[in-house]
């Protein structure tokens, strides 16, 4: 008989931690390898993890709604394998780099999960990333107690006591400092509780998992990236009328339909291929700039938001790329959405056009350097050359820019360019196979 921990896999590229949603199973269960044990969610996606062994549940370690770092362990099981030859990497991740997963709790909580001693050995040792943060905000690091390795300060720790607004202060000297309220309550994701009253007639919704998991990818990229924005205003006429001579016949030949949003991700990914620096991401010492042109695409169901990825839509046609827009819609929808489709972009384009949008400002997709919103397309009246006025289907493309990788010179001469092939497209200058 051997012991085995199932450890917190890694779900998504730069996820560090996921929220168990839902056990399936309990202690004493008997599970085959391969039989789902929990629904997890990250703030790239939600997926069930299945086991890495045949075996009995001794222990499930986290309890539901619990945030774990990748490689922490959320259960035991007792097995008659011996070793983890038999795991599946995906499941029984390697613990984050530095961090042992069996004794630290989720990273941003503030306070011990045990009362075991903790090392404190790194607790004066601070990342740029945490030094930072503590500047922009007047956070004495002294006052802060560190949920790291060795005690040290993380990023998280800092985003949560922000979130708070309660900055921590000394207390007086020779005085022992003592709370005048009720402490801050704590959510499962370590983000203190904003108290608000509840008055008669009220309803309290539950924060989900992944609303949570959103919240906090939102609030990481608002709080890591100086966010700018342009818009251009394009006049899309003939794309318009040249995709409306089309639909139909395409509808009947292909078995989906033939979309304006198409349209704007092959002009998105075209303008990519020549300013490669729009593709691009901070890696806090240097920018990284991507070789693959990966266009995620932000699909809303009822409750949830979820970003899939169409890979190489440069090298797509129009209809290619319509065909992976209608297979990954129908897939988040139908809850089919694998981790492995919500990895790898590289630029985000926002289709908030669907929801009557005319004008709006996107929060950027996290690690990605910048997000395009499509707006509506409306009829305006447009000065034409010569002085005369017609009715024109205009459409406003909402760019929004990490400024530590961007700046206006090069975000401009894009949307200028995006602009120009929009605008030209046509029976006669345009392919959509």
């Amino acid at each position: 008989m051997a012991i085995e921990n199932i450890l917190m896999p890694q779900l998504g590229e730069s996820v560090t931690e996921g929220t168990i949603e839902k056990w399936l199973v309990k202690p004493g269960d008997t599970v085959n390898k391969y039989d789902p044990l929990a629904e997890v969610n990250t703030d790239k996606v939600n997926a069930e993890v299945p086991s890495s062994f045949s075996g009995t549940i001794t222990e499930l370690i986290a309890g539901e709604g619990e945030t774990l770092e990748v490689g922490a362990i959320i259960c035991v099981m007792e097995t008659e394998e011996a070793g983890n030859d038999n795991a599946e990497p995906q499941v029984a991740a390697s613990p984050a780099k530095d961090e042992p997963a069996n004794e630290m709790p989720a990273e941003g909580s503030l306070q011990p999960t045990s009362p075991t001693k903790r090392d404190k050995s790194e607790s004066g040792r601070y990342s740029p990333a945490v030094l930072r943060l503590s500047q922009e905000n007047n956070i004495d690091l002294s006052l802060v107690e560190g949920s790291g390795r060795g005690g040290r300060i993380t990023r998280k720790d800092l985003l949560a006591i922000i979130e708070s607004g309660e900055m921590p202060k000394a207390a007086p000297a020779k005085e022992t400092a003592a709370p005048t309220q009720e402490p801050t309550k704590s959510s499962p994701a370590g983000q203190p509780k904003t108290e608000v009253p509840v008055m008669a007639g009220d309803i309290e919704i539950p924060v989900t998992g992944v609303r949570r998991a959103i919240a906090n990818n939102m609030l990481k990229s608002k709080h890591e990236a100086p966010h700018a924005w342009m818009t251009v205003e394009v006049d899309v006429t003939n794309l318009v009328a040249y995709r409306d001579s089309l639909k139909n016949e395409f509808k009947q030949k292909e078995g989906f339909n033939l979309t304006y949003f198409a349209f704007f991700v092959k002009a998105v990914s075209q303008a990519l291929k020549e300013f490669p620096m729009m593709n691009s991401m901070w890696a806090g010492d240097k920018i990284i700039q991507k070789k693959d042109i990966n266009i995620s695409i932000a699909v809303a169901t009822e409750d949830s938001l979820f970003v899939p990825v169409i890979n190489h839509a440069d090298e797509k046609t129009i209809k290619g790329i319509g065909r992976d827009i209608q297979e990954l819609a129908t897939k988040v929808r139908t809850g089919k959405l694998k981790s492995a489709e919500m990895q790898g972009g590289t630029f985000t384009v926002n289709n908030t056009g669907s929801f009557g949008s005319v004008q709006s400002m996107g929060i950027i997709n996290h690690p990605q350097a910048a997000i395009l919103q499509v707006e509506s397309i409306v009829k305006r009246p447009v000065i034409m050359n010569g002085g005369m006025i017609a009715a024109r289907d205009m459409v406003n493309l909402c760019l929004s820019l990490d400024h530590r990788v961007l700046d206006g010179l090069v975000c401009g001469r894009f949307l200028a360019r995006v602009k120009e092939i929009l605008e030209n497209v046509s029976a006669e200058n345009t392919s959509i196979y």
